[in-house]
């Protein structure tokens, strides 16, 4: 009997746990919402959190300023969202069992008190000793440089490419570039209402600003070749010959883990509302697509180099958004000091065979230590040997150093990108975080031979500062630029045909040199392309090559293509731009702007009609 009543007690208390478990784990609801700014604008980036009898979950609101709590405690809820240069907004609702809660957001412009905390315990490195105390809280206005404002911005001169014969030279070689900073900051400029300067207008980098509909690599190999033949806009008996290579994408699944330090400036010039706390909100949205084979850490540069966080788990997004959420701009720019650091902190936590890359987000304002461009170029050299690659994320205006920044990354085996925006944020480091982050092939380089007997001459369009020597192209101790997942390189010729000639000076003929086009040219070929490049942990090259014939097959990657770079020529009122005209732009992207899911070329379109404005 007493066994029998023993039995009966302990089946009774497992009925009542399961029916006390199966009740906890009923009462509980989700949230979710928008969060816009008073004008209606979305707000990404927004670190939201909600505080539920006690449990604490923190979310970053996505590219459409959207949030998600999927499983809350139901009862009251206190949630918050803050977002630098606005006011903190916390509002208390009632969690709804079994239900969910739809809570939009509007968020106010204003002040937010800020402080930031670097550990002591961070080594010194090649002489550099991290700061040791906190600094100090300051208000952070929204505000920016006027019109009337001092500026310093720094653009180092771009001089055009100019014609070559092919009898002369009929090899052009030139390093890849898949950089996008020129076409977000003649963006800025344009929205601000002025025409950028013409220096600032790289023409390949608003052509590779924009993704095209080229084939995947189906062989093996890291890329796949495209070409098209088309009439040149801006010169009808000219042509325009496109070479487009398109990376192999890689999805989130086989994403190989990634080791990031990001190295942020805070010194005094970060402290407008369009640098530091844009820094801040874009790396938080990095910072939500991390995993936990990831691993983030946080350097801050000033007078001083600190270790604000150490590398830390990617899935851990709450620590890493609280440590960014501190940061605090103040002080000169000790950059030198903050990128050995950095360094540092990736070489301590190397992954064999995953990412190993430092995030540089600056204005390239260094004034401090190593701050020369040609030490902080050589300091960079030496670092990429280490296999910690170098990514570069510009902010700001009124003293953007974009001279410096374009060759740091560069030199640094990395990519620069301009942040003007949360959507530009978005695009660079949620949209393409395969190509910002995973390289798929290294210096790459392309060499074209033209044939004599279809082409007269030709021009490559942008690209000036990624020209090589011929000889180049074979010597592998020559750095090139390196290609991510998922990324797209455009080039554009222009194409005098064989049979005419060109206004310009020439030279005299040539008394030793053969003149006669060799018996393999033939007329139905217009060029011959050549690339090589290496595996992202090799160091011989290996070699790809292509025919291109010279039949017309213009293509909507070709038209939209033409579009962007005659609108660059236009900006930058280069003595090639021939007939070109800001209708003429507009009407062509509009005919070839197919596809575009994040609307980034209807954004051109209105860029456009902007600059047609200006000039009017």
């Amino acid at each position: 009997m007493r066994r029998y009543l023993v039995s009966a007690l302990v089946v009774s208390l497992l009925l009542s746990f399961l029916v006390v478990t199966r009740g906890q784990q009923l009462r509980t609801g989700r949230i979710e919402g928008q969060i816009t700014d008073a004008a209606g604008a979305v707000l990404p980036g927004v670190v939201v959190e909600a505080n539920c009898g006690g449990a604490r979950a923190v979310v970053v609101t996505d590219g459409k300023g959207a949030f998600a709590f999927p499983s809350v405690s139901a009862g009251e809820c206190t949630v918050t969202a803050t977002l630098a240069g606005f006011i903190t907004a916390t509002t208390d609702i009632d969690a709804l069992q079994n239900q969910t809660v739809k809570m939009p957001i509007v968020m106010k412009v204003g002040a937010m008190q800020e402080a930031v905390t670097v550990s002591g315990s961070a080594p010194a490195v090649d002489g550099v000793r991290p700061a040791q105390a906190p600094y100090a809280s300051r208000q952070m206005m929204l505000g920016g440089l006027g019109r009337g404002g001092f500026n310093t911005e720094a653009y180092d001169k771009i001089d055009d490419n100019k014609w070559a014969t092919v009898a002369n030279r009929p090899l052009s070689t030139f390093s890849v570039d898949v950089d996008t900073a020129s076409y977000s900051n003649v963006r800025r400029f344009l929205n601000e209402r002025q025409m950028p300067p013409k220096d600032a207008v790289r023409i390949e980098e608003m052509i590779n600003y924009f993704s095209y509909n080229y084939p995947a690599p189906t062989d093996g190999r890291p890329f796949a070749v495209t070409t098209a033949i088309g009439v040149c806009p801006w010169n009808a008996n000219h042509r325009l010959a496109l070479v487009g290579l398109q990376a192999k994408r890689i999805d989130s699944e086989h994403m190989p883990p990634r080791n990031l330090v990001f190295l942020v400036d805070v010194s005094g010039s970060m402290f407008m509302p369009t640098k530091l706390p844009l820094v801040k909100a874009s790396l938080a949205m990095l910072a939500r697509n991390l995993t936990e084979k990831d691993r983030v850490a946080i350097v801050v540069y000033a007078g001083n180099a600190g270790l604000v966080l150490p590398s830390t788990p990617g899935n851990d997004t709450e620590t890493i958004l609280d440590s960014l959420q501190r940061l605090e701009a103040g002080g000169s720019t000790n950059g030198g000091a903050g990128i050995m650091l950095a360094y540092k902190t990736a070489a301590d936590h190397f992954i064999e065979g995953g990412v190993n890359r430092v995030i540089l987000t600056t204005d390239g304002d260094f004034n401090v230590g190593v701050s020369n461009q040609g030490d902080l170029i050589r300091l960079i050299e030496q670092k990429r040997d280490t296999g910690v690659t170098l990514s570069v994320l510009g902010f700001g205006m009124g003293n953007l150093k974009d001279s410096t920044m374009v060759k740091l990354a560069d030199r640094g085996n990395g990519n620069y990108a301009y942040i003007d925006t949360l959507q530009e944020a978005e695009k660079v480091l949620v949209e393409q975080a395969g190509g910002t982050l995973v390289t798929v092939a290294k210096d790459v380089k392309l060499q074209v031979e033209f044939n004599p007997r279809a082409v007269a001459a030709y021009r490559l369009v942008g690209y000036e500062k990624r020209v090589l020597d011929d000889q180049d192209f074979n010597d592998d101790r020559k750095d090139a630029g390196d290609m991510g997942a998922g990324h797209s390189v455009t080039a554009l010729y222009e194409i005098l045909p064989a049979g005419n000639s060109l206004d310009v000076p020439g030279v005299d003929p040539l008394k030793y040199q053969r003149r006669e086009p060799s018996a393999a040219a033939s007329r139905n070929e217009m060029m011959t392309i050549k690339i090589r490049y290496k595996e992202p942990e090799g160091s011989a090259s290996a070699l790809m090559s292509t025919t291109v014939g010279n039949a017309v097959h213009d293509t909507r990657e070709l038209g939209f293509a033409a579009a962007v770079a005659e609108f660059g020529m236009l900006l930058r009122d280069s003595e090639f731009k021939g007939t070109a005209s800001f209708t003429d732009v507009r009407s062509r992207a509009s005919r070839f702007t197919g596809d575009d899911p994040h609307g980034h070329k209807a954004e051109f379109l209105a860029l456009v009609d902007k600059a047609a404005r200006l000039r009017d």
